[in-house]
């Protein structure tokens, strides 16, 4: 499969940077972007342990990944509504970032990926044409299919309030990968990269850390 050199526009990360010291968090700095998985773009599902657990949906598009917080996680039954918060644009090179962010930084505690992936946007318009992923997002409509370690077959994202609360809903469609088995609890669901759960992140790295 041929590999594309993903750029993010030049201001694309500005808000990213602006929240956070690099000098005190691990998290990368968009700086060196990497080549994504190649043809298809890619996906990532990670668990955050902040002020409030939640799990963090990001698909590329643009050359950054744009990003969602999900309280409740994407789930494998169709019959879950997800919400969905869009946050920051984060770069590429975030799609495999696991590790605790610092105390006293934006987002601090540890991080895990819980899956991670490619996906095709099916999203069609009038028709039946399909519409890029940028620009089915700026419409407040994409149909996706994600091939993941955990997740598989069709999601889509809708926008259903915009503004400075703007909200979206992420859903499962009914296919012979949805499942009555939705999302798995945050505390104990492993990293698909490590095995590793946020607990045990958060004690390996708060280890390493002692003189």
């Amino acid at each position: 499969m041929a590999s594309r050199k993903a750029r993010a526009p030049a201001d694309g990360l500005a808000d990213y940077r602006r929240k956070r010291d690099f000098s005190r968090t691990a998290e990368p700095g968009g700086t060196d972007e990497p080549d994504g998985h190649g043809e298809r773009p890619a996906f990532v599902v990670q668990i955050h342990e902040a002020s409030t657990t939640h799990f963090d949906f990001r698909l590329e598009a643009d050359g950054v990944l744009k990003s969602w917080a999900v309280p409740k996680g994407p789930s494998r039954d169709p019959q879950d509504k997800r919400l969905a918060m869009p946050t920051e644009d984060h770069p590429l090179s975030y799609l495999g970032f696991e590790g605790v962010i610092a105390e006293g930084e934006y987002g601090a505690g540890p991080v895990i990926v819980r899956d991670e992936g490619t996906f095709r946007n099916e999203t069609t318009g009038r028709g039946g044409r399909g519409v890029p992923m940028a620009e089915a997002l700026r419409r407040g409509h994409v149909s996706f299919r994600l091939d993941g370690h955990k997740l598989h077959g069709g999601y889509a994202l809708t926008r259903m309030r915009e503004g400075h609360d703007e909200a979206w809903l992420l859903v499962k469609r009914q296919d012979r990968h949805a499942s009555a088995h939705g999302t798995p609890d945050p505390a104990r669901a492993c990293s698909a990269r490590t095995g590793r759960t946020l607990r045990q992140v958060a004690r390996q790295e708060a280890k390493a850390d002692r003189p």
